[in-house]
């Protein structure tokens, strides 16, 4: 049977809660659609609940404290000892983990209450296509058949697992297993280099564990800006973060009061906790995606094209589960655009260059548009500067050591076509590079526009000055 599509009330069917759903329920409703959104966990999904939120929560406790730790060389004085006296600090883990989860709790309840003011009826339970306009959903009260003109998909991804390193939710852990932990891991043992990893081997550092970082590659963060990377370690060296490069963890066994990591090469690293990191599965084994005609990619993810499309008719995918780009901004995006293409409204192809990432370790690193690898390689033609932060003067104020501003441009034009930013708000200050590439500006237009004196957005518009030299 055909199903003709009400376009002046059609009904969509969205399968999971996180950013690329619930993004896309908020523009359907207010386009005037019919719409349902399914969710076995909570709005917000892993972003809001185990991953994205929580994390950074948690992040912010660390840098708080590294702050506070550092407050002596801006002249902060505590009345004990004559005044010398340096704060010993101590990460209430179990406040720190109530605090960050309720944060969530309420952030998805936030989420649910906005959709229901948009009339969008929230079902919670687990569905599964049944054709390409059918979801059949397992709920508490038994099974619910689901109809809908067009179908989005926005199942996410779970963590990966090691077969020789199974998290039992105590002494081995995934990324969403953390906040279960009452007490400060002593010696936390952190595998995978990538941004999660990094990220969580930063925010203990900072909260007090001693941490060893377990790397299969030459660096930490593979693939992201060389020189980000380089300031990182740095850092991490001075913190105390211990990183084994070129080491592959083969198992990680559970000791009577601890855990043993054991290396390619024979070698054992001991700790009290051990935190897995090794990349994610996308949901998308047994919902019904063959039967509906939508494809998959060797790697599980689902194919889609720039407006969000899937192979099959009337079904979209946005977020993880897509492998097009593992953020809940760029999730949010494909879920917007899949609706717009939809409902016929007008629509712009989702463009890779344009996104704006950061990663949340301390110092922050953030990028967006051309790396610098891709104009070493010849792949584009630009021109790089790069400005440390030492030089500028809020930096300086506020005892900030670490980080740099590189700004890219089109060789010949001028335009800014990329941009990488480390230092304290990284993910505040990237913006006004981001701006610039998405609108296609001159590095002239950068430079002239007025920043606040001091500041570090200074340094952005510095760097545009010193590119206007280069043309």
């Amino acid at each position: 049977m055909t199903t003709h599509p009400d376009f002046s009330s059609p009904r969509i069917a969205i399968l999971g809660g996180g950013p690329g759903g619930y993004e896309a329920a908020m523009v359907a409703a207010s386009l005037g659609a019919q719409v349902t959104i399914i969710e076995r966990a909570g709005m917000g999904g892993s972003a809001v609940l185990t991953d994205v939120v929580p994390s950074k929560t948690l992040i912010a406790t660390a840098d708080l404290m590294t702050r506070v730790g550092e407050a002596g060389e801006l002249g902060v004085k505590f009345d004990v000892d004559g005044g010398d006296f340096v704060p010993a600090m101590r990460a209430d883990l179990k406040h720190i983990n109530d605090r960050l989860l309720g944060l969530a709790r309420q952030q998805s309840t936030d989420i649910s209450t906005g959709l229901e003011h948009q009339n969008v009826r929230i079902l919670l339970g687990s569905g599964k296509l049944l054709d390409n306009h059918t979801i059949e959903v397992l709920t508490a009260d038994g099974t619910e058949t689901v109809e809908a003109d067009t179908i989005l998909l926005a199942v996410g991804a779970h963590p990966r697992e090691l077969p020789t390193a199974r998290p039992d939710g105590e002494r081995i852990l995934n990324w969403a297993q953390i906040y279960n932990l009452d007490e400060l891991p002593e010696e936390l043992i952190v595998v995978g280099s990538g941004v999660t990893g990094a990220e969580f081997a930063s925010a203990y550092n900072g909260l007090g564990s001693k941490v060893t970082l377990i790397s299969s590659r030459d660096r930490v963060l593979p693939g992201s800006d060389t020189d980000a990377a380089e300031v990182l370690e740095e850092v991490f060296e001075r913190r105390g973060v211990r990183v084994l490069s070129r080491a592959r963890a083969e198992t990680v066994e559970r000791t009577d009061d601890g855990v043993v990591v054991t290396l390619g090469d024979g070698s054992k690293v001991t700790g009290s906790h051990c935190l897995v990191c090794v990349g994610s599965i996308p949901n998308t084994a047994g919902i019904g995606l063959e039967e509906a005609g939508v494809a998959l990619t060797e790697s599980g993810h689902i194919k889609v094209d720039g407006v969000s499309r899937t192979t099959a008719p009337n079904i979209y995918a946005a977020g993880d589960c897509t492998g097009v780009l593992a953020l809940a901004s760029v999730a949010a995006m494909q879920g917007r655009i899949a609706i717009a293409h939809f409902l016929g409204d007008s629509v712009m192809p989702l463009k890779l260059h344009q996104v704006a990432s950061n990663i949340f370790t301390s110092p922050e690193i953030a990028n967006v548009g051309v790396s610098e690898a891709e104009i070493q390689s010849g792949k584009y033609q630009g021109d790089i500067v790069k400005l440390s932060l030492k030089s500028n003067a809020r930096a300086k104020m506020r005892n900030h050591k670490d980080g740099f501003v590189k700004i890219f441009a089109r060789k010949g034009s001028g335009t800014v076509i990329g941009g990488v930013v480390v230092g304290p708000n990284a993910s505040e200050l990237i913006f006004a590079i981001s701006l610039a590439v998405t609108q296609k500006l001159h590095v002239d237009d950068v430079a002239n526009t007025f920043t606040v004196y001091p500041s570090l957005s200074g340094s952005i518009s510095e760097a545009a000055r010193r590119l206007h030299v280069h043309m």
